[in-house]
């Protein structure tokens, strides 16, 4: 195990027990709040770390599927907590959020940053076409709920069948994905050295860090949603707005950073992949996953019904991703006309 690794470890724990510790003797509603975010993204860093390490001894999809799982561990603890404690909204919110976040700002600032230091970059995988049109497939099967919901069709009383039933396919089609990347299809599998990594640590320091990792994501979440709604009433900020923007970015994290990365290492091809998978494992996995989740918690149930504006910025989001990458190219300037969306975006969600 690197210095780096157990420097990264140590300050998980001690910004996870300042945490812990702010909860219980209560700190300052915003200070907390900060605390567990920033716990929050250390978390996922192990989390990606230790999901890196154990990738090193499969193939190359199978580490995909592994980082695609375990990468959204913390946003699944913190929408269940957040679920548990009612914010409905902020979870709807936080989950759009997510697509729109990598869809648009990180896809924005790896194409602008990469761009800037490689100029033009190109996508000549499969991959990312492919997750585009999945993406634009799963949206229309969001999509479904809302508009029976607001064109109060006779279905409109059957609401939470739909939503299960949509889950269910969602779900379906994700395992045909899988079945799709790793045994159908080997073009779909990114054949990038990127993705070899030297195992440095030993299969039980491994699993023991994954495992302790995963227990502190589920009490970081809970500290994390614990403080958000004080946080919130603090600094003014509406349950959409924190859901969309703060909750989205913040379990996150470590997939931004890495799509970014690789597009500042010229690994567009890879670094579309990674950033369009995580929109795509929202959609088909977390957003469904949670549905079901939420007719046994006891707390708020889930819907697929979004807001109009929640519902036009899930389309935006969606579609302009799917043009560039389908278009096989990118210039920096499109990156900065994706951030300059989103920033729109984010203001039209300041006031609720």
């Amino acid at each position: 195990m690197q210095k780096k690794d157990i420097l990264l470890m140590s300050g998980a724990f001690l910004v996870a027990a300042a945490t812990g510790f702010g909860t219980h003797v209560g700190f300052n509603a915003v200070l907390l709040f900060v605390l567990s975010a920033v716990s929050l993204v250390l978390v996922a860093m192990i989390v990606g770390k230790a999901t890196e390490q154990l990738g090193s001894r499969m193939g190359p999809a199978s580490t995909g599927v592994l980082q695609s799982a375990l990468g959204n561990l913390p946003e699944l603890f913190v929408c269940i907590f957040a679920l548990r404690a009612g914010l409905v909204t902020v979870v709807k919110a936080a989950l759009i959020g997510s697509i729109l976040g990598n869809s648009v700002l990180v896809f924005g600032l790896a194409i602008l940053f990469g761009g800037l230091k490689n100029g033009r970059q190109y996508f000549h995988s499969e991959p990312p076409k492919m997750n585009a049109i999945l993406m634009i497939l799963a949206f229309a099967a969001m999509a479904v709920p809302t508009l029976t919901f607001y064109f109060h069709t006779p279905a409109e009383s059957h609401i939470n069948m739909l939503d299960i039933i949509v889950s269910v396919v969602l779900l379906i089609v994700f395992g045909a994905f899988l079945s799709f990347s790793i045994k159908g299809d080997t073009s779909v599998i990114p054949n990038d050295d990127t993705e070899k990594h030297e195992a440095n640590w030993s299969m039980p320091v491994t699993l023991i860090v994954l495992a302790a990792a995963g227990i502190g994501a589920a009490f970081v979440s809970d500290w994390f949603v614990e403080a958000l709604k004080p946080a919130m009433d603090s600094l003014g900020i509406n349950d959409v707005f924190a859901g969309l923007i703060v909750v989205a970015i913040a379990g996150n994290a470590i997939e931004n950073l890495v799509g970014i990365q690789l597009a500042l290492k010229n690994k567009a091809d890879y670094a579309v992949s990674v950033i369009m998978n995580s929109s795509l494992q929202i959609a088909l996995v977390v957003y469904p996953l949670l549905i079901l989740i939420s007719f046994f918690l006891g707390g708020a149930i889930l819907s697929f019904v979004l807001s109009p504006l929640l519902l036009a910025a899930l389309a935006l989001s969606v579609l302009v991703s799917a043009f560039i990458v389908f278009d096989g190219e990118s210039i920096w300037l499109e990156g900065v006309a994706l951030i300059g969306l989103y920033i729109i975006i984010a203001a039209a969600f300041w006031w609720g």
